[in-house]
C-alpha cells in the first residue's frame, strides 16, 4: 500500500511537472506584476485619430493562469479649436496561454479582455465658430479586447507586447 501511494504521488508530481510551462526561476502562478507601457491607440470625436498613449495597471492573480487588473490609460488630443483628453479605467481580464502554446520560461502569452469607463474632458476654444453638440453625450463604456506576449528578462523585470482593440502598448513589467 506504501509503495502503491508512493508510485501515485510520484507520477502526479511528474505529471504536474509536465504540464507546466515555468521553470522554479519563475512563478507557477501570474500575478503580482505592475505593467507600465506606452503605445498608440484611441479615437476622439468625429475624426478618427492615433494618439500616443500611456497605460498602468497591476494584475492580481486569480487561478493558475488567470489575472485582474485594474487599469488607468491617458490619452490626448487637440487641434486649434479644442483639446480632449480621454481616461479609461477599469479592469483587464487576462488568460496566459503558456501551457497549451508550450511556451518557454522566459515567455508569456495571453488573451485578455478590457471592461470600464472613459472619463473624456473637452476643452473647446473660444473662438470656434461651428457646432459644439456632436459631441455632448459619448459613450462612457470602454471595451478592449487583447493579444500579448512578455519576454522575462530577468526574475523580477520583464518586456511586454500588447496589441489590441483600442489601446496597444509595449512596455516594461515588473514582477
Amino acid at each position: 500500500m506504501k509503495n502503491k501511494s508512493l508510485t501515485i504521488a510520484f507520477l502526479l508530481m511528474m505529471l504536474s511537472e509536465k504540464l507546466s510551462s515555468q521553470d522554479i526561476f519563475f512563478s507557477e502562478r501570474h500575478g503580482g506584476v505592475l505593467n507600465l507601457g506606452v503605445g498608440v491607440g484611441g479615437y476622439t470625436g468625429p475624426y478618427d485619430h492615433t494618439l500616443p498613449v500611456f497605460n498602468i495597471n497591476y494584475e492580481f492573480g486569480v487561478a493558475r493562469n488567470f489575472t485582474l487588473a485594474p487599469f488607468a490609460t491617458i490619452y490626448s488630443y487637440s487641434d486649434p479649436y479644442y483639446r480632449e483628453t480621454v481616461i479609461p479605467i477599469g479592469v483587464k481580464g487576462t488568460i496566459y496561454l503558456d501551457q497549451l502554446l508550450r511556451a518557454g520560461s522566459n515567455w508569456d502569452f495571453y488573451t485578455a479582455g478590457s471592461i470600464g469607463f472613459s472619463v473624456v474632458s473637452t476643452v473647446w476654444d473660444a473662438d470656434y465658430p461651428g457646432d459644439r453638440t456632436y459631441y455632448n453625450d459619448p459613450s462612457p463604456l470602454f471595451l478592449d479586447f487583447h493579444l500579448g506576449t512578455e519576454y522575462h528578462l530577468t526574475r523580477n523585470v520583464g518586456i511586454f507586447l500588447d496589441l489590441s482593440t483600442a489601446v496597444s502598448t509595449i512596455g516594461i513589467a515588473l514582477h
